[in-house]
């Protein structure tokens, strides 16, 4: 099998795209903005898969135009809703302080490191006793592939029902996951019952 390899500068000559400079961070920042923004959902900027399929064009020149046709308002809109989130944020960060960033490091090593295993431990606990079966806790190579814990056989993920909001998450969870969300008489549990069926 023969091996090729192109260079990113014979890339950006072969698709004919432009390079924008960026200062060191900038694009990680505007991506946190946009997550919280959703300012490239497809609902702004359109279904940008079905976008480039419909374009009949060769250029990165013909693609800027056809679209800019095709969504005229759009890159204004997106503009706009990342930026209004930059002046949210810009004021947040601005009030961020070193006591501030140590209180923010104990709360997430001393209280939310300490009740999340608490509620590893109570929520396997509580499966294996309604289906029957016995738990256990994942170890260090089992937890490096995404693993909480197990109900009998299978494995699961314990996350905190916000996680589910947290858009700014990307990984990969191949296993099942159970939910929960704490209340003040108690706590919530969501997950898919057909997981620990049939084990």
């Amino acid at each position: 099998m023969k091996k090729i390899k192109i260079s990113n500068g014979d890339i950006e000559k072969l698709s004919n795209a432009s390079k924008y400079p960026f200062p060191k961070y900038a694009t990680q920042i505007i991506n946190l903005l946009n997550s919280n923004a959703q300012g490239t959902r497809p609902a702004v900027v359109g279904q940008m898969s079905e976008l480039i399929q419909e374009f009949q064009g060769k250029t990165l020149d013909e693609w800027i135009e056809w679209y800019s046709i095709k969504q005229p308002d759009a890159i204004q809109k997106a503009t706009d809703k990342i930026f209004a989130m930059y002046q949210l944020m810009s004021e947040a960060f601005a009030s961020i302080n070193r006591p501030m960033i140590e209180a923010w490091v104990k709360d997430l090593v001393h209280i939310k490191t300490y009740c999340g295993l608490k509620f590893q431990s109570a929520i396997l606990v509580f499966l294996s006793d309604k289906y029957n079966t016995t738990w256990r806790l994942a170890n260090v190579e089992e937890e490096a592939q995404g693993i909480d814990g197990y109900v009998g056989e299978k494995p699961v993920q314990i996350k905190s029902s916000t996680y589910k909001l947290e858009a700014r998450l990307a990984e990969n969870i191949e296993v099942p996951i159970v939910y929960y969300e704490k209340k003040k008489d108690g706590v919530n549990i969501y997950f898919d019952e057909t997981i620990f069926q049939k084990q």
